[in-house]
């Protein structure tokens, strides 16, 4: 399937929406947290594949705020994974750095603790960028950017008149990243669910039935191939866009 793949055309930002994990684990009569451990280890795998196609951002949607609504049980094994899963080879051995984006102050201490280390530990790598959605809505982000905007209007630091689109992506918690060229679910469902909303505007979407543990390099490449079949135009005609294809 690689071969099949223009390796000029890779996406470079790939954003996933892990879902399927709890149903993965009740398919096979065990508890969901089983299955968020499943995807927690598919996650180190996707992690070195992208990697190796030449990727340079992925970002996943591991925890939402909604999430703290589940039963509490699963929450508290899910922090417990998050604390234990990160392996510092998947990172030194791609040269990947870690980024989280989220609100964070919703987390137990120590696993903001663990995530702010991983950030740190790995800041001197320059090959992809692996980025955790944790404690994230992007609502709230949009929320939280207009008070910092608001509040940088009200001390005269910026006029309401100056306020733009790029003045809105600089507030938000992912402003360091290129907006996502592929956005893929996983498990079947076929909406985003407060992922990444401003960001994917002009994102291709891509979703398949796979529950997360299961997805794989093959389904990696069906997305991408997928994504390359696409003719992105943001607006403009197709005869606009082979235009300037052909400049």
């Amino acid at each position: 399937m690689t071969q099949q793949l223009d390796m000029t055309r890779i996406p470079a930002h790939i954003a996933i929406i892990m879902d399927g994990n709890g149903r993965w684990a009740m398919d096979r009569g065990l508890d969901r947290p089983f299955g968020h451990k499943a995807g927690l280890d598919n996650l180190e795998a996707v992690t070195t594949l992208c990697s190796n196609l030449g990727v340079k951002y992925l970002t996943v949607y591991a925890f939402s705020i909604e999430n703290f609504n589940r039963p509490a049980y699963e929450v508290e094994a899910l922090m417990g994974l998050v604390l234990n899963f990160f392996k510092m080879g998947l990172f030194h051995n791609n040269h990947v750095s870690f980024h989280v984006a989220g609100d964070l102050k919703r987390l137990p201490q120590s696993v903001q603790d663990k995530l702010r280390s991983m950030e740190e530990e790995t800041a001197m790598y320059d090959g992809m960028a692996l980025t955790i959605a944790m404690g994230y809505s992007s609502k709230q982000e949009i929320v939280d950017a207009t008070k910092r905007i608001a509040l940088k209007v009200k001390s005269g630091e910026l006029s309401a008149e100056a306020i733009s689109e790029e003045t809105i992506r600089e507030h938000l918690w992912t402003a360091w990243m290129p907006d996502p060229d592929l956005l893929i679910r996983t498990g079947g469902e076929i909406r985003i669910s407060n992922y990444l909303l401003w960001q994917c505007a002009y994102s291709e979407f891509y979703f398949c039935d796979t529950y997360w543990p299961d997805f794989n390099e093959e389904d990696l490449h069906k997305a991408i191939a997928s994504y390359q079949s696409r003719q992105r135009r943001f607006g403009k005609t197709e005869e606009q866009v082979e235009n300037e294809d052909r400049v």
